[in-house]
């Protein structure tokens, strides 16, 4: 059975539960709910298995927190036996406008901890990564407030949705490959 590896970056704690930073959190949530699976708290993460169409998928929320999530990554790699083409990460970008999904194979760090940390210790930047869109609509400074502040009115009510497609993403990725969903989910 082939394995995959979704990975979804966040912070741990409830104060942060709510913030547009957790948005990886929230899309493997919501894979789990679909797949009528939870999580438990095992070593550096919040771990869930699930399959879907025949693969076998490891649902990682890493506790190391945002800017140390690429040592939990590679050990549930490392764990699994699971290769680099096979994890997608799932992660915020301020560079999108709210919503927005954008898949890749590789990348920068676009200046995301996150990302960095996670290139640093796979010594790569090339690995799939599906990037859910927060917009940049804050004052100059005021990065971290954003990032780390809750979802507004208007955010709320279209989450459900970006989130479920943002899900269906990243199941796609697991049996239809990167090309194919990319074609599907890009910019939607």
């Amino acid at each position: 059975m082939k394995k995959f590896l979704i990975i979804g970056l966040g912070n741990i704690g409830d104060k942060y539960t709510e913030t547009r930073h957790n948005i990886g959190f929230k899309v493997l949530d919501e894979i789990a709910r679909i797949k009528d699976s939870s999580f438990e708290t095992l070593t550096l993460g919040d771990v869930a298995t699930i399959t879907h169409k025949g693969k076998k998928i490891t649902l990682l929320k890493p506790s190391t927190y945002m800017n140390l999530s690429g040592k939990a990554i590679k050990y549930y790699m490392n764990q699994e036996s699971i290769p680099k083409e096979q994890i997608l990460v799932v992660t915020d970008d301020l560079n999108l406008p709210f919503g927005t999904l954008r898949m890749k194979a590789k990348g920068t760090d676009g200046g995301h901890n996150g990302l960095k940390d996670t290139q640093i210790k796979l010594n790569t930047p090339n690995y799939p990564r599906l990037r859910f869109g927060i917009s940049d609509e804050f004052s100059k400074g005021r990065q971290v407030d954003y990032v780390l502040g809750e979802w507004n009115k208007d955010e709320l009510k279209a989450l459900p949705e970006r989130i479920d497609k943002a899900a269906a993403a990243c199941l796609s990725f697991t049996h239809a490959g990167l090309a194919n969903t990319m074609n599907q989910f890009n910019g939607k």
